[in-house]
C-alpha cells in the first residue's frame, strides 16, 4: 500500500466519521427526549388518578405535587419532574430531558390536554412546539 492509498483511506474514514457521529448524537438525543415524553405521559396518568381521588380537584395537599406523582408512579424521576401550575381544575406537569428539552402536559379546565415542548425543532421536539 502506498502513502497516497493510505491517505485516501484515512480521508474516507474521516469523512464517514464526520457524517456518522452527528447522526448518532441526533438519534441519541431523540431517544432521550422520547424517554422524557413517556415520563410526562406517566405523570399525566398519575395526575388524573390523583384528581379523581381528591374529589375532582387537582390542587390541595392531596393534589398534584411532585411528591404525590412520584408516590403514585415510582418510576418517575423527581429531579426531572416539576408541577409549574396546579389549580382546582387545571394542572401542568413538566419533565426535563437529559438533552435540556422540557415536555409539558397541561390539562385545561374544559378537559383539553395540551402537549408542548420548549425547544422547538430540536431532537424530539417538533418544529411547532407540540408533541404527541
Amino acid at each position: 500500500m502506498t502513502l497516497v492509498e493510505l491517505l485516501t483511506v484515512i480521508v474516507i474514514i474521516g469523512m464517514l466519521g464526520g457524517i456518522a457521529v452527528p447522526a448518532y448524537f441526533h438519534h441519541r438525543d431523540r431517544a432521550r427526549d422520547a424517554q422524557a415524553k413517556a415520563e410526562a405521559r406517566a405523570a399525566q396518568t398519575a395526575a388524573i388518578e390523583i384528581g379523581q381521588e381528591n374529589g375532582g380537584a387537582f390542587d390541595g395537599p392531596g393534589g398534584v405535587t411532585v411528591a404525590n406523582l412520584v408516590a403514585r408512579e415510582p418510576g418517575l424521576e423527581p429531579e426531572d419532574l416539576h408541577v409549574p401550575v396546579v389549580q382546582a381544575e387545571t394542572y401542568t406537569v413538566r419533565v426535563r430531558s437529559e438533552t435540556g428539552n422540557t415536555f409539558d402536559v397541561t390539562q385545561h379546565a374544559d378537559g383539553r390536554i395540551a402537549l408542548t415542548c420548549a425547544s422547538a425543532d430540536d431532537a424530539g421536539c417538533p418544529a411547532d412546539g407540540s408533541w404527541d
